[in-house]
């Protein structure tokens, strides 16, 4: 006998339809958990509530082993205890084993990102038909306004407002908020909309779609960003957070004001945007570094 993997399609729906998670995050908390259901049935643990924090502390120290980093490690924790929840409120269990667990710490790595010379050729490619209108208009659009992978997919024609040059998004915890959008990414939005018509297969909301007509997705926006950094021979792999780590990075450089850039990233947590003074403060170290007669390193 093992856990019941039907349980977990019930937790799934219940993700989906009350808490009204993204397809994104319902597919990792998939995955969460049915690593976890592959470790208590390799290890005959007979059901959900037969796991106890003994063994889940094994099955962690066991995907630290196999190289999951810690932050992955956090998230995989969220999901378990997301889960024992659900399973607490239908009944199936009495505990919740992952409780009073943490992950094992990570060294925090800033983001890298792109200085705004990377940026602007980065935006610069030759656009000679639809899909390159509307890779143009994604890129823009990102380094725009900071958008979230998630976000750019799911906006829809009527989220964008050419007259106040702005949109409107839905973020993490279905929070919506209004965004400013600059002149370029307005110019190449523009063009895009011009050229949408030829992809279309019939009604779609959808503000960008894919080359069948359907909502674009978030895989295929990262495989055209990354072909684009390759095609405009960018320092490093392009992809949208990246994007999105730069239009934050840049705006604090100018304006120093980390509420305003919390408020466009839809931050919860101001720590979370923190990170970028670091980030700017690399910025500013590098200029002393090359500026300062007494920090340049004499040759030897």
């Amino acid at each position: 006998m093992s856990p019941d993997p039907d349980v977990l399609d019930a937790f799934v729906r219940y993700l989906r339809t009350e808490r009204q998670y993204s397809g994104h995050t319902l597919a990792n908390y998939r995955r969460d958990i049915e690593r976890l259901l592959r470790y208590a049935v390799a290890n005959s643990l007979s059901d959900w509530n037969s796991i106890r924090p003994r063994d889940l502390r094994a099955f962690i120290a066991e995907t630290h082993r196999e190289g999951l980093a810690g932050k992955s490690i956090q998230r995989l924790l969220s999901a378990i205890r997301s889960f024992y929840r659900f399973l607490n409120r239908e009944g199936l269990s009495q505990q919740n084993p992952a409780l009073g667990i943490s992950a094992p710490r990570s060294p925090r790595r800033l983001p890298k990102t792109l200085d705004t010379d990377q940026a602007a050729h980065l935006m610069q490619i030759p656009v000679t038909d639809a899909v390159s209108a509307r890779d143009c208009a994604m890129m823009e659009l990102i380094y725009s306004s900071g958008l979230r992978l998630a976000e750019l997919v799911s906006l829809d024609l009527g989220d964008i407002d050419f007259r106040d040059a702005s949109l409107v998004v839905t973020g993490k915890g279905r929070k919506t908020r209004m965004l400013p959008v600059g002149s370029k990414a307005l110019a190449a939005l523009d063009v895009w909309l011009g050229l949408r018509g030829s992809l279309l297969r019939g009604e779609q909301p959808a503000l960008f779609i894919s080359k069948r007509g359907n909502r674009i997705s978030t895989r295929a926006v990262q495989q055209r960003l990354e072909h684009w950094g390759l095609h405009q021979a960018t320092d490093g792999k392009v992809h949208p957070h990246r994007l999105r780590h730069s239009f934050a990075s840049h705006l604090l450089e100018s304006s120093g004001d980390l509420r305003a850039v919390q408020e466009l990233l839809g931050h919860a947590d101001i720590a979370t945007t923190q990170i970028y003074t670091h980030l700017d403060f690399q910025h500013l170290a590098d200029v002393y570094d090359r500026a300062h007669p007494r920090a340049r390193k004499k040759d030897d």
